[in-house]
């Protein structure tokens, strides 16, 4: 049997109080906890979160890619 590759591709937004990048680094550390092998990370957005005209939290949604080994048959 061949062995082949598949990348699976989620989407997180992580939050931060300080910056987009803790904000991506937050959603990328959950993902670690959850998924084996995480490949490439990319970030498709970013806003704030603002209240009373002031920003409470960054937030940055990232494209995640993590590997998966399959088995051809």
């Amino acid at each position: 049997m061949a062995m082949g590759s598949v990348y699976n591709v989620i989407e997180l937004i992580g939050s931060s109080p300080t910056s987009w990048e803790q904000a991506t680094a937050n959603a990328i550390g959950e993902a670690a906890r959850m998924y084996h092998d995480l490949r490439v990370a990319e970030v498709v957005e970013m806003d704030v979160l603002i209240e009373n005209g002031a920003v409470l939290a960054y937030r940055s949604k990232v494209r995640l890619s993590y590997k998966q080994t399959v088995t051809e048959g």
